[in-house]
């Protein structure tokens, strides 16, 4: 018989009360075929198979469900509050991880993030779609520095591994109602259960909405920042016989959400005051007001449909992963952000995926373990931004500004294997080829409505991974690594060009130790980063136009540790800190944003204008120089089911978004140069597939 699990949950701005009726598994029976004598195991699959965390020689964080349900965390970007090194930026809508300072600011057709997001094996490469709620979401492993060989492609700073509840034949439900401040409601449900023998379905749907939390000034709305989310996922797992089964999923995700496009103007003494040329009554500064000529927009609709194949071969277990992803977006932004009827930009984004990858493993024991895969993966991307002014009748009304699209495939075999040489040493060593191309890329110059297409981009990559091991006791770990990842190359048909971006390469060496027990868990890790060839957008030339290009390489190095510990059976403590120094050795173009008081400007609205710069030795962007968080959690039973509370402290030192004329090269900014001028969107979004005119008188 099912166990009953209910939990009443409290915040600041609301209340939130589950209900739960399942048996609590989870993992447990993978981390008691691991280790017999060990029930507090944390079992991760860093490596494509599940092993013990200590034994794993890679700097991980990896949060359990509980420890997701009582944290707070109730989309990915928030477990960054309980993962050291890890941050959760954008660029309009474009949520875009960062882990020790590798990321990027780059947004254009076929472009890609440095961190890879996985949910249940399979890759989620839209960063429009980055940032999502999952109900059934039963443990987050995030995986620290490049896994170029076990991941591929754009994982040079990283992976984001998400595990869901597969469907089981043991009824289970689980329902959250949830209500805060600004009529924000919330409502999730999940189910799984039994259809024949040996077969199980299940369902889950996330339903959202509130009324936002900023007000127009220049409009006096207060509904600017209204949304409205919901989404449906399913699954059907049959057990075709005892060693194979096939599990079917479909999602759909359905987004009104214009959260991440009401910023404001930025005023500060960076770079000489006000962060607009525009009168004052025209623009707001305060964060929870905007001025707007209309309200911003982000719409998201997907579909999404896999199929997970397994296969016990007998001398190894054989996985499947089959991925289809039809996703379109709509992003309509006031792009000066102030209440002159200056320039309105629409971006419609479609983006359509196909992946397949096939992945073979050792079974566990034996003194050799191994994985090998075969991995294929093809992006569409179309993007076809229009330009217009709203009218009281249309409020989309506009004309095709431009546009570009890329067709984007990678071809990759790869291998990684670990040797134990005697019971305390082990080798490690992998490597993976990866095959690049950039097909059919052109671009659309502004107002021509004529494609250009532009020659393909091929590229070819190996990204070798070495590591030692030493294991003193059953109970830790000492390891050194070098690993290597890249950022694949891009063509620059977002900035109606077509110039060929080199890809980012890294190679990163880390020193580290690991110590788990029943009831204390430790880690402690060094790394250093030799990163080159960053591609970076910008704005260049005379007349400035947008561009994407290689413009500076840098050095990272830092050290990280986290510590967990289980006091009895019903409280437990974590924590964790990061130090990371990052700086860019040579910049040789860096977009330094300059005051513009130029007549031209002022009519304009205008108030920076570019001035590429080399610079060296100043820090990186979106790269703060300490983390840290601490946290406690307790638990007991009552009525029959369980009362969990717990808290977290969160602390990140200030970062750098961009560059600036004064102090730039000696300290940070206190908040960003140009976090939310006009020019920081511009750079963000505009820049990376078309040139704005407005610039060029300056």
């Amino acid at each position: 018989m099912a166990d009953i699990k209910w939990t009443i949950g409290t915040s600041g701005i609301g209340l939130a009360v589950a209900l739960s009726l399942a048996p609590q598994c989870a993992m447990a029976q993978v981390a008691q075929s691991a280790d017999q004598d060990d029930g507090n195991a944390i079992i991760v699959t860093a490596q494509r198979r599940a092993e013990l965390s200590r034994d794993v020689p890679i700097s991980i964080t990896s949060i359990s469900g509980d420890q997701l349900a009582t944290s707070g965390a109730n989309q990915l970007s928030d477990i960054s509050n309980v993962t050291p090194a890890l941050r959760f930026d954008s660029a309009a809508t474009f949520v875009q991880p960062t882990i020790r300072g590798v990321g990027t600011a780059v947004t254009t057709s076929g472009g890609g993030a440095n961190v890879g997001i996985y949910v249940d094996g399979f890759y989620s490469p839209n960063s429009l779609a980055a940032d999502f709620q999952l109900m059934s979401l039963r443990s987050v492993q995030v995986l620290k520095g490049p896994q170029g060989t076990l991941f591929g492609r754009n994982t040079t700073g990283g992976a984001i591994l998400l595990t869901t509840a597969e469907p089981s034949s043991t009824p289970t439900g689980e329902m959250k109602v949830s209500y805060g401040r600004f009529n924000a409601i919330a409502l999730q449900g999940y189910s799984t259960f039994g259809v024949v023998e040996n077969v199980a379905m299940d369902i889950e749907g996330m339903f959202r909405r509130g009324d936002g939390f900023v007000r127009n000034i220049t409009t006096g709305s207060k509904k600017d920042g209204a949304y409205s989310n919901w989404a449906l996922r399913t699954g059907i797992k049959a057990d075709i016989s005892d060693s194979v089964s096939l599990l079917l999923r479909y999602t759909h995700s359905d987004n009104d959400d214009p959260t991440l496009m009401n910023t404001n103007i930025y005023v500060g003494d960076d770079i000489g005051g006000a962060g607009t040329n525009l009168p004052a009554s025209l623009y707001a500064t305060r964060p929870n007001e905007v001025a707007t000529s209309g309200p911003s927009l982000f719409r998201f609709n997907g579909d999404v449909i896999q199929a997970t194949l397994k296969a016990d071969l007998g001398f190894a277990d054989l996985a499947s992963y089959t991925q289809y992803r039809d996703e379109k977006s709509l992003i309509v932004e006031d792009m000066d952000h102030t209440a002159a009827n200056i320039f309105l930009l629409h971006i419609p984004v479609v983006s359509k995926t196909v992946s397949q990858e096939f992945l073979l493993t050792s079974k566990p024991g034996g003194s050799l373990q191994w994985t090998a895969g075969l991995f294929y993966f093809r992006n569409k991307d179309t993007w076809s931004p229009r330009v217009g002014t709203p009218t009281p009748g249309n409020p989309l009304a506009s004309i095709l500004y431009g546009g570009s699209g890329t067709n984007s495939k990678t071809y990759a075999a790869f291998v990684d294997a670990t040797y134990q040489i005697s019971p305390q040493l082990f080798l490690t060593a992998g490597a993976r080829y990866s095959h690049d191309v950039v097909g059919d890329p052109y671009y659309v110059a502004p107002f021509s409505g004529v494609r250009t297409y532009v020659p393909e981009l091929k590229g070819d990559k190996v990204t070798p991974r070495v590591v030692l091991r030493f294991k003193p006791s059953e109970e830790s770990s000492v390891y050194a690594s070098f690993t290597k990842g890249y950022k694949s190359g891009i063509l620059d048909v977002g900035g109606n060009t077509g110039n060929r971006v080199k890809p980012e390469d890294i190679n990163a060496y880390e020193l580290g130790y690991k110590f788990q027990d029943r009831r204390l868990s430790f880690d402690l890790s060094a790394y250093y980063y030799d990163y080159k060839n960053l591609q970076v957008s910008l704005f260049r030339g005379v007349p400035p136009s947008a561009a994407i290009l290689n413009a500076a390489t840098s050095e990272i190095y830092g050290l990280e540790g986290q510590v967990a510990y289980q006091l009895g059976d019903h409280f437990q403590f974590n924590a964790g800190a990061a130090y990371t120094h990052g700086r860019y050795k040579e910049f040789g173009e860096a977009p330094v944003y300059t005051r513009c008081t130029l007549p031209a400007c002022a009519a304009q609205g205008v108030s920076f204008t570019v001035v590429p710069t080399a610079l060296k030795n100043v820090d990186m962007q979106r790269t703060p120089e300490f983390t840290g968080n601490i946290g406690a959690r307790y638990t007991t039973d009552l009525a029959g089911g369980e009362i969990a509370l717990s808290g977290n402290l969160y602390y990140t030192s200030s970062i750098r978004l961009g560059q600036g004329r004064f102090g730039c090269q000696s300290r940070p900014s206190r908040s960003s140069v140009f976090a939310r001028t006009m020019m920081r969107r511009m750079t963000a979004v505009m820049a990376t597939f078309f040139a704005f005119p407005a610039f060029t008188s300056c």
